[in-house]
């Protein structure tokens, strides 16, 4: 097939490999893939449909996009992903820019239905097909370092305010066996990150074997000598348990960092979310994590104005931010989503109110990491160098920082570095969310 592809991908890590994994059969197929849209002769866009924001992102760029149907090539225009899944008549009718509307699972027939556009049809296909779990063929988009890594598709947990499970499906795993010869190749490609992904990595195996599989497979990608870091995702509190906190602490290739959205802290809001945790059990996981010997960097994230919550409930929250110091907090306002039980429930807050909240939560965390971060001065820490940011000047992270979402360090060096290396670097001070150091090679100079 001789054509030009342009792919955006929009949303989270899982839609980026998706979007890879399309890419990857196009090109096998004889595409191309091309860096601007002017040169394409089909147009993808992976589409995100979480909450309104990513939504109204979603749909600007496919507007966007559309923009070039008018001129030059004439290009095909296919949406895919999760805005399609979920509104699929809906962009068809209100984006007739649109030739082709593809659901989640269809991306291992892309090269099929790029033909079928290209020869004129207008194609809506959204069925979700169960068997689809994952693909290990990829063209990767990421800077060749690393990439991410998808364990499973769908998730079981029911959310009251999430649409995933009826966007993807009943939770699948993909087996063992595929996913450490997917890690294989790509460590033989010269991959040195791999960063573990799904809608709740924590559930991984219960589908299969009826208890959780998670540190059994870290332990064997633990096996592969050329990754140097194994990152993990998407952790849920209720199932981070001592098994995996052990691996933890004794795994160098395991990064000392875990991802772990909470949510919230006050148990009537964590009901009301459907949430399989309670305070008691997320301080419990806390403590045992703060209380290992080798330092975990936490990540979680945070809905302010959920249904029901109360300033007392909201305020609850707020002191545990201040009690319990994570390194990383996302902070999102609730956004009712169509079909979710949540959107119907009594109680709503206003926007003005969320707004509000999420500022003053916000504003708590820059407190505590302001406090919370001076401990890294005057410590040496290993860096992977993502960028070169001017003269002497760089940009990498540590083991304690994902890509994308977390902060980063900034630092100088005499040497010549490029990216993708690992340097040690001395911490010299930390600004807002940012570390400021000097390559270990030049300190004292």
């Amino acid at each position: 097939m001789n054509c030009n592809i342009y792919l955006v991908s929009l949303g989270c890590p899982k839609n980026q490999v998706d979007a890879e994994a399309m890419l990857w059969s196009l090109t096998q197929a004889g595409c191309r893939a091309v860096g601007t849209p002017g040169e394409a002769d089909v147009i993808l866009v992976n589409t995100c449909g979480f909450i309104t924001d990513a939504k109204t992102e979603a749909v600007d760029t496919i507007l966007e996009m559309a923009q070039y149907k008018k001129s030059g090539r004439r290009p095909r225009l296919i949406v895919s992903g999760c805005l399609s899944q979920r509104y699929p008549e809906e962009i068809r009718r209100d984006l007739p820019e649109a030739d082709c509307v593809l659901g989640v699972t269809q991306y291992p027939d892309i090269v099929r239905y790029v033909e079928r556009t290209l020869a004129g049809e207008k194609i809506v296909d959204t069925e979700v097909h169960t068997s689809v779990i994952g693909c290990a063929q990829r063209v990767l988009t990421m800077p060749p370092h690393m990439a991410y890594i998808k364990i499973a598709e769908g998730c079981d947990n029911r959310c009251s305010y999430c649409a995933i499970p009826a966007i993807r499906g009943r939770y699948r795993s993909r087996p063992a066996d595929e996913l450490i010869g997917e890690a294989e190749a790509l460590a033989a490609r010269g991959v040195r990150e791999l960063i573990v992904t799904a809608q709740d990595t924590t559930r991984y195996g219960m589908d299969r074997g009826g208890k959780p599989a998670l540190a059994e497979l870290l332990l064997a990608l633990c096996g592969i000598r050329e990754l140097k870091w194994i990152r993990v995702l998407y952790t849920y509190p209720e199932l981070v348990d001592r098994e995996l906190a052990a691996l933890l602490e004794s795994e160098p290739r395991l990064c000392a960092y875990l991802d772990i959205p909470l949510q919230h802290i006050s148990d009537p809001v964590l009901s009301a979310m459907n949430r399989r945790s309670d305070r008691a059990g997320i301080e419990a996981m806390y403590a045992m994590l703060r209380g290992l010997d080798r330092h975990i960097a936490l990540r979680t994230t945070y809905i302010v104005g959920f249904p029901g919550e109360t300033e007392p409930r909201f305020r609850e929250l707020v002191s545990f931010v201040e009690d319990h110091p994570f390194d990383h907090v996302g902070a999102f306002r609730y956004s009712p989503e169509d079909g979710t039980a949540a959107a119907r429930m009594r109680g709503q807050v206003s926007a003005k109110v969320k707004r509000e909240r999420l500022d003053r939560l916000m504003e708590a965390q820059q407190r505590v990491l302001r406090q919370w971060n001076r401990r890294h001065i005057g410590r040496t820490y290993e860096v992977l160098v993502e960028a070169v940011t001017g003269e002497g000047l760089y940009e990498g992270r540590t083991e304690y920082q994902a890509p994308g979402i977390d902060s980063a360090v900034r630092f100088r060096s005499d040497e010549s570095l490029s990216p993708g290396m690992f340097v040690r670097v001395a911490i010299e001070s930390v600004e807002e969310y940012d570390w400021i150091g000097v390559h270990a090679h030049d300190a004292g100079k």
